[in-house]
Formats: structure tokens, C-alpha cells, sequence
């Protein structure tokens, strides 16, 4: 492996020798995001989480089952084109270079088949697959445009009917094609909730089995400095490249990028295929991570009437009740939304004004113990990716 970890904060010129940025793993409103965990995301929230077991109750009353929140989902607020625009400006405006980006909306690739410009916007799809007891997500970057509609329905197959070997003979086709990146993203990320001790057990489990299909580890915007780390190690031992991933959902780009001195986007698959990545944190990953969080939230409820966002949240939130057709809450609520509702939409909408935000900044800089919490602080790992040198 040979590539570098980079802290934009730390170089006075941080693009210099580099020929574009890369921005891998970011969505738009194709993107499904399920709801399944929403009861476990809110359990320790005070009055929103017995506001939502209220409202459960309630529903049980009426239609005689608790709510099946594996059957909600929400799309995020940016279509395809502006969720392009914004991270090409942002690689412009923060390190004065031409950009490449990647989407990877959750199995699906509508994004990259309406770009239709592969030089710098593949097509490309965040994958979802089960493994063992939990699920993984992976990135694949690149698909030739004239095999990617059919691989889709190979992957969506597997996800649906979940098997090992099958695992391993989708990723060497993959594999196969010498302009694919094949990414295993956020991979400390127990999405499931089965606990660390066995997320970390499925996670080794699935490296050893399809190592061969895997062509690089994502240090991940959107997690935290520690959780990187961790991936940061694990890369090294099993003589993977690391590369970035913001996973941006709402509106601030992606805080961890690729720099590259590849023409296209081919190319740079080439370089991180031969082992060269070099990671980028830009300054916004110093800001709490649950701050930035919250603002993606805030992004997610921000009502329409705007360029970004014209539609109402609630025309981005579906259920599918009974095994129907998924349809907004905006037309199943006819008169108001549920209180816990409107109680969660206000306090996320409140804690976005700026003069909320200042002093929500300083408190979660006080409670969090991350080291990338301050520009000036100095993180663990800055040396080159090189192997045993590191």
C-alpha cells in the first residue's frame, strides 16, 4: 500500500501535486433510508422516546399490531444533480481543484444513469448485504454502463436471498472488470445493533471470505475519529488501501474526500486497485460529530418552498402499511401530524438556528472526548499508509 492520511487544517497548500478531488459515497433522493431502527435510535431521548411508544400504543389500538417500522422509510432532500453540484463546489471552493463524484444511493443506481458523464460521475451504488447475523454495506464504484442495469439485479437478488458463495462469485464478476472499486464501507458500523464483540467477529468473517473481491476500507465522514481508527488498523492488517467516504445525506458536503493525480475516474480506480489512496479530512470533521448529525437531520425536516428542498418533509417520509404501497405520511396524515412528531420536528428545527448552534457546539465539545474536536489538535494517526513502515 502506499498513500497518505491528510488533515487539510495541517498543509498550507493541501492540493498541491494533485490533479483532482474525489468525492466517494454521498446521497441523493433516489436513496431509500429505512426506519426499521428508529425505535433503537430514540430509546434514550427523554420525551421522545415514551412519546413514540404512546403513539405505538395508540396504533396497536387501532389496527391491532405495533407499527412495522422496517416497512418506513425517508429519501434525503438533494436530487441528483444538486447533490453533484454541491460536492464538486465544495471541492472548487476548499482546495481550488476539478472534482470526481461518485454516488452511491442505497441499491439503486438512478443517480449515475442521470449524470450519464462517466469521466467524472460513475455509475455507481451503495450495496446492501447481508451476512451472518447483521448486514454490511458496500460501495461499487464505476459500473460499465452497458452491464450495470443487469448486475443491479444480480446484487438486489442476493440482498433478497442472502448466500455465501453467491457473496463470493458476485464480487469476483465485479472484480472482473479492472474499472470497478469495490469499497466495504463504514465497516465498525454495527448498523444491526448486535453488539461490537460480534459485529467485529462478522466483520473479520467477511473479509477473510471475499478478500479477494474487496479492493479498499472507508475511513467514513460520518463516524467518528475512533470508529476510523479502527478501520484505519484493520486495513493494515488485512493489506487493504484505505479511502474516503462522507456518506453525506443532507445538505453539508462530504467532510472526507480522495485527492488524485488521475485524469478520469477509471484512473483513479487504477490507483486505488494498485494500493495508492490518499485520504483527505477537510476542516468541517473537526466540528462534533453529533452537531453534524443534527444539522443533517435538520437538513432531512427542512420544509419546502426553496431550490434544495421544494417539496414538505413529510412528502419524504413513507410507510407501507400491511404490506401495501409505501405512501407519504403527507397523505396519510389528513388533518396534523402526531405530537411526538411535531415535538421532534420543532426541537430539530430549533436546534438549527444559528444562535442555538453556538452554544450546542461548545457543550458537545465539553461532553465528547474525540480528538478531532479542535482544528489545532493533533490526531493519532498522520503518518503514511506504507505498509510496515506505519
Amino acid at each position: 500500500m502506499r498513500g497518505t492520511v491528510r488533515f487539510a487544517w495541517r498543509e498550507a497548500d493541501p492540493a498541491k501535486g494533485f490533479a483532482a478531488g474525489v468525492s466517494l459515497h454521498s446521497h441523493t433522493s433516489h436513496s431509500r433510508e429505512c426506519l426499521a431502527d428508529l425505535p433503537r435510535w430514540v430509546s434514550g431521548v427523554p420525551i421522545v422516546s415514551w412519546e413514540l411508544r404512546r403513539l405505538a400504543r395508540r396504533y396497536a389500538c387501532r389496527y391491532g399490531a405495533l407499527p412495522d417500522f422496517s416497512a418506513a422509510y425517508w429519501t434525503p432532500p438533494l436530487r441528483s444533480a444538486q447533490a453533484i453540484d454541491l460536492e464538486r463546489e465544495a471541492i472548487s471552493d476548499s482546495l481550488d481543484l476539478p472534482a470526481f463524484v461518485s454516488v452511491t444511493d442505497h441499491d439503486t443506481i438512478a443517480a449515475g444513469l442521470e449524470a450519464a458523464d462517466s469521466r467524472t460521475v460513475p455509475i455507481s451504488v451503495e450495496w446492501t448485504v447481508p451476512f451472518q447475523q447483521t448486514y454490511f454495506h458496500f460501495g461499487i464504484h464505476n459500473l460499465a454502463a452497458v452491464a450495470a442495469r443487469g448486475l443491479m439485479a444480480e446484487l438486489a437478488t442476493y440482498t433478497a436471498r442472502p448466500c455465501d458463495d453467491r457473496l463470493r462469485e458476485l464480487l469476483a464478476a465485479l472484480n472482473a472488470d479492472p474499472g470497478v472499486l469495490i469499497v466495504l464501507n463504514h465497516p465498525f458500523w454495527d448498523q444491526r445493533g448486535i453488539g461490537p464483540a460480534q459485529h467485529a467477529t462478522a466483520q473479520q468473517n467477511l473479509i477473510r471470505a471475499c478478500a479477494s473481491g474487496i479492493h479498499a476500507m472507508e475511513l467514513n465522514g460520518l463516524r467518528s475519529w475512533d470508529e476510523n481508527q479502527l478501520t484505519y488498523r484493520a486495513a493494515l492488517e488485512f493489506g487493504l488501501p484505505v479511502v474516503s467516504g462522507g456518506d453525506r445525506h443532507g445538505c453539508e458536503p462530504n467532510a472526507v474526500i480522495n485527492l488524485t493525480t488521475a485524469r478520469d475516474f477509471s484512473e483513479f480506480v487504477s490507483e486505488v486497485r494498485d494500493g495508492v489512496s490518499h485520504v483527505m479530512f477537510l476542516r468541517h470533521y473537526c466540528e462534533p460529530l453529533r452537531l453534524r448529525i443534527f444539522r443533517a437531520i435538520n437538513d432531512v425536516l427542512c420544509t419546502g418552498g426553496d431550490a434544495v428542498s421544494p417539496e414538505r418533509w413529510a412528502d419524504r417520509v413513507f410507510y407501507a402499511r400491511d404490506g401495501g404501497c409505501a405512501r407519504a405520511l403527507s397523505s396519510i396524515w389528513t388533518r396534523k401530524p402526531p405530537r411526538v412528531v411535531r415535538l421532534f420536528v420543532r426541537v430539530v428545527r430549533l436546534a438549527g438556528r444559528e444562535e442555538v448552534q453556538r452554544p450546542l457546539r461548545r457543550l458537545c465539545a465539553a461532553v465528547t472526548a474525540a480528538p478531532m474536536l479542535a482544528a489545532e489538535t493533533t490526531p493519532a494517526v498522520v503518518e503514511p499508509i506504507d505498509g510496515a513502515a506505519v
